[in-house]
Parts: structure tokens; sequence; C-alpha cells
């Protein structure tokens, strides 16, 4: 069977970690970066609607290799993206269980997007309960007309043939005011839906292995 190949993500969205639990998932390390995708950004909600979160990165003139993209920090992003994930979540059932887990991802400074990505996504996976050693790239592969890392990217999710949208609902905080909001950051499904969770992703990495 073919790899999965899945771009580096921020805060991946569900069916990004629906597709990571598949045995032959692979996150890609030899590309080139690619602005406006979840390589640098996550979408989440609060009681205002859709919010981006978006990490800045360095702009050296030229468009490098993913895994040697630097990350910006002439700006407190930081600080300004924890505290709108602590608004936004605190109040889910299960927020408390886990933001000291993801906190200090707010405090350290790594040098790297990809490095700080891949941390944070091992560390998510831990939270979960899911037992994965995730596999990177060693080198690139051309990419195809049905790659997965062209089809899963912020664009691509708004439009009405997206392969991976979300059609069964979680329980979701703000889903009285705005009706459930699918293929948002899995720590909407995490702090929402907690112990759970797994159970959700591994019924949609079913969905997906039979597409």
């Amino acid at each position: 069977m073919d790899n999965i190949l899945l771009s580096t993500a921020y805060l991946p969205p569900v069916e990004y970690f629906a597709l990571l639990l598949s045995e032959n998932a692979v996150i890609e390390r030899e590309e080139r970066y690619q602005k406006q995708s979840y390589r640098n950004r996550t979408v989440i909600m609060n009681g205002n609607g859709l919010l981006n979160l978006i990490i800045p990165t360095v702009h050296d003139g030229r468009m490098g290799v993913v895994k040697d993209v630097r990350i910006e920090y002439t700006t407190p992003w930081q600080r300004a993206h924890w505290r709108s994930i602590e608004s936004a979540y605190n109040n889910t059932p299960y927020y408390l269980y886990y933001k000291d887990a993801l906190k200090p991802f707010y405090e350290q400074e790594y040098e790297r997007i990809f490095d700080f990505n891949l941390q944070l996504i091992q560390t998510l996976l831990k939270l979960l309960r899911i037992d994965k050693e995730v596999a990177v790239t060693a080198r690139f592969t051309p990419y195809t007309e049905t790659d997965t890392r062209l089809i899963l990217q912020p664009k691509q999710a708004k439009k009405a043939d997206y392969p991976f949208r979300l059609k069964t609902p979680y329980y979701q905080v703000f889903e009285d005011k705005f009706g459930f909001t699918p293929n948002l950051s899995v720590i909407d499904l995490l702090f929402n839906e907690g112990p759970q969770a797994v159970n959700y992703l591994r019924q949609l990495q079913q969905q997906f292995e039979c597409k």
C-alpha cells in the first residue's frame, strides 16, 4: 500500500489526525514550504466564530524546504495564541485536563516550525492515548493529482467536494450558537470530547480508508 503523505501542520485539523492513524501515514519534511496552509496555521472556534491562528515565519527571500523554515519571534504570537485557545476552550468539559501539557509550547521558543509542529503532534497523540511512532520522509516525493499534501489545505476544506469533510458531529461548546462546525483543529475535538476523541478519530479513519 502506498504511503499517505501529510504535510507538517500546526495543531492539525481533525481529519489530519484520522489520516495520521493509518499505519502507512508519513509526514513530509522535504517539500518546499507553502504559505496559507496548515503548515503554519490552525482554525479554532470561539464565541465570535472561526478564528485562524497563524505562526509567523522568517522570510529570507526564497521558499525553502519546510524542515529548514524558521519561526519569527519579533511579535508575541505565542502569548496571543495561548490567550485565544484559553478564551475559546476554557469552558469545554476537558480543557483543564489537557491544558498543562500544551501550554509549554507557548512558553518555549523553537527555532524551526517543522520541529515545533512535530513535537506538538507527538504530544497530542499521547493526550489522545494513541500509541504511534510518527514517521517522516527522507526524500521528497513528487505531487500527484490526488495528493493528500495538496488536498488537505484550508482553501480546499471550504469546497463542497472536499473528500475529508466531517459528516458525523461531535459535541462542541458553541454548537448552540453556530451549529456543528467540521474540520477544526484536533484540539477542538480533544477539549470537547476528551477520552472519547480517539474513538471518533478511528471511525473517521475507517471511513477515509474505505474511499
